[in-house]
């Protein structure tokens, strides 16, 4: 008779290119401007379920560079990663999602960012270390805030 192997579980299935936006709508005009430019950088992050015990990772960076108040280039870029976790305990599978799988997925979306910055013919732009614990971190207190406060009616 078999045993059922309940040994913990955590592995990459895959890691890919979900999403990449690249817009320049001041072109070519804005091209001629020396100024320098303004740039805006916001990261995301989800975790959804694809079946049982795995889970889809996203990781996506909007990097907005403007000259005053007009867009000098535009790219939205998505990177995710497929994880399998299992016979792990309910508790940690939520910090593996928000700070492990993100951790792994980053830095292929760094070198995407920086890629499409260049063959858009722009100098790179070099998205800065992330600490996805803290992140985390600051993320949970405002979860736990925001259920001890009060609601008005």
């Amino acid at each position: 008779m078999a045993e059922e192997n309940n040994t913990p579980v955590f592995q990459i299935q895959r890691m890919y290119l979900k999403d990449l936006s690249l817009e320049q709508p001041n072109a070519p005009q804005i091209l001629l401007e020396q100024t320098q430019p303004q740039v805006d950088i916001n990261l995301a992050l989800s975790a959804e379920p694809v079946a049982e015990g795995v889970f889809e990772v996203c990781v996506t960076a909007t990097v907005t560079t403007k000259v005053g108040d007009k867009t000098l280039f535009l790219i939205e870029a998505k990177q995710a990663g497929i994880f399998e976790i299992r016979y792990v305990p309910q508790e940690q599978v939520e910090g593996i999602l928000g700070i492990v799988c993100p951790q792994m997925i980053y830095p292929y979306l760094r070198a995407i960012v920086s890629d499409v910055c260049t063959r858009a013919g722009f100098p790179p732009v070099l998205l800065s270390e992330v600490n996805f614990q803290a992140m985390f971190e600051a993320q949970q207190a405002q979860r736990e805030a925001a259920a001890a406060a009060p609601t008005l009616n």
